[in-house]
């Protein structure tokens, strides 16, 4: 008897993209060079989840905590960000590709921030594929937020279900994950997508971020595929 849980093709994937600073480490360079070899990877992945049938795919770009990290790094990151945008994203708005991002905005700069909302307004009809970018993101920060906006909507505590909660995340249309990728070998989550991975599938890969591309994705897409995915029943 074919199990109908078997076999299924994943249409969101999440990715945390992570070892950039181990790739240019490992190559004696400076961590920017391994933060922008991570962004050409970045557009790589993301021709290879339209070339595999992808529908959603959200990729961790920086987290709440990556503040703590030195200052010259962070200002680096928030260059390279800028440059991303401007340099290797535009193809891939061509391509069909609609991008947003999710997380805080207070703390971007102004500039930085006019060209997040560009982007997205520049990207708002294309369908080919939805890329979410998370950027200044924490899971637990996501919670806190919809917690207080909760609140500050007088809405009463009996009236509160999984709905209501779902509604006021950053953007209650994303979907859930189907799978969540990490890359360079790390075996935990950081604080990402904490409500919407619940059922997700985890795939925990060695090849550092800047390695990562279409026969990456493929292997995991297929590891997915041979799963039977359960949602707490047998």
């Amino acid at each position: 008897m074919n199990d109908p849980a078997r076999g299924e093709q994943a249409r969101t994937v999440a990715i945390i993209m992570d070892g950039n600073g181990r790739w240019a480490a490992k190559r004696d360079l400076p961590v920017a060079e391994g933060h922008r070899e991570g962004t050409r990877a970045l557009r790589r992945t993301v021709e290879a989840a339209i070339d595999l049938g992808l529908e959603t795919l959200v990729v961790y770009a920086f987290s709440t905590e990556n503040w703590s990290r030195p200052e010259g790094e962070v200002d680096s990151l928030m260059d390279i960000f800028g440059e991303t945008i401007e340099r290797e994203l535009p193809d891939l708005v061509r391509q069909g590709v609609r991008t947003r991002f999710i997380g805080r905005r207070d703390r971007a700069s102004a500039e930085l921030g006019a060209q997040m909302r560009r982007l997205e307004e520049e990207t708002a009809s294309n369908d080919r594929l939805n890329l979410w970018v998370a950027l200044d993101y924490g899971g637990r920060a996501e919670l806190v937020e919809a917690a207080r906006r909760l609140v500050e909507a007088g809405i009463e505590p009996a009236e509160i279900d999984e709905n209501i909660l779902r509604d006021n995340l950053y953007a209650p249309e994303l979907p859930d994950p189907d799978l969540l990728i990490r890359t360079s070998g790390e075996l935990r989550i950081s604080n990402f997508l904490l409500w919407q991975l619940a059922y997700s599938e985890l795939v925990f890969v060695d090849t550092l971020w800047p390695d990562f591309g279409h026969a990456e994705l493929e292997q995991a897409l297929a590891a997915y595929a041979g799963r039977r995915r359960r949602y707490g029943g047998r």
